[in-house]
């Protein structure tokens, strides 16, 4: 059997106009968790990472670490395949007639623009996103021009295929990616309804990790949102 380990990026920018950055706690975050895997002999035959910044940076950080250890870590490679789904792009785009036409989202998204200060907006926020984002996995809405769920799932599948392709017994790798393509690899692994993975999307903390064995085409979810390396509640993050 091989392993392979899909790792959440680390925190972004949450509602600031460059989301797709890390934070200062999301740098911390993927220091220790290089740390961690240093100090406890996790070793890898390859990496790769989704194409956001968000995702490269954690993989960068998570490298630093092993070299300022005299460790060796693979360069990852760049697969676009484990790119987040457009749920931004899903959001302002059908947002403005769903205010209009249902009543749970109008009110959703009143609450979220009555929170003062914006700072203060993260939970209204998400659950507003989780409304219209539940509807656009169930199908009640589509976005033209927009991907699709199951064209994200599988494109991911996709990815993991590819990159696994060829995987020699006993090799261990790791994927920097997010939230959604980890619970599509949960999917995979458990053959969860599209609601299903929707949720295991939703748990991932920032900057844990989800190990996955196969062999073949066997491909088994061993451990999920495993976040040992980061040992003050402080540092827990989901946004």
């Amino acid at each position: 059997m091989s392993r392979v380990l899909l790792v959440r990026h680390a925190q972004a920018s949450f509602l600031e106009a460059d989301y797709d950055k890390l934070s200062p706690l999301g740098e911390m975050q993927a220091r220790h968790l290089g740390k961690y895997w240093t100090r406890h002999n996790f070793s890898f035959d390859r990496t790769c990472s989704g194409p956001c910044v968000r995702q490269r940076e954690t993989a960068r950080i998570v490298s630093e670490a092993y070299r300022d250890a005299g460790r060796n870590f693979p360069d990852p490679i760049v697969m676009r395949e484990f790119d987040e789904y457009p749920g931004d792009a899903v959001l302002a785009q059908s947002l403005p007639q769903l205010v209009e036409t249902d009543a749970t989202v109008r009110e959703l998204h009143q609450q979220f623009l009555n929170v003062r200060p914006p700072a203060d907006r993260s939970k209204p926020f998400q659950k507003l996103f989780q409304a219209v984002i539940g509807k656009w996995v169930g199908g009640v809405i589509s976005v033209p021009g927009v991907e699709s769920w199951a064209e994200f799932c599988a494109r991911v599948n996709s990815g993991l295929s590819r990159f696994l392709s060829g995987a020699k017994r006993g090799e261990q790798f790791a994927i920097f990616c997010s939230g959604g393509p980890i619970a599509v690899a949960v999917q995979r692994g458990l053959n969860f309804s599209a609601q299903d993975t929707l949720r295991v999307a939703w748990m991932s903390r920032n900057c844990s990790y989800s190990e996955f064995i196969y062999s073949g085409e066997r491909f088994t979810l061993s451990a999920f949102n495993a976040f040992p390396h980061l040992d003050d509640a402080s540092q827990l993050t989901y946004r």
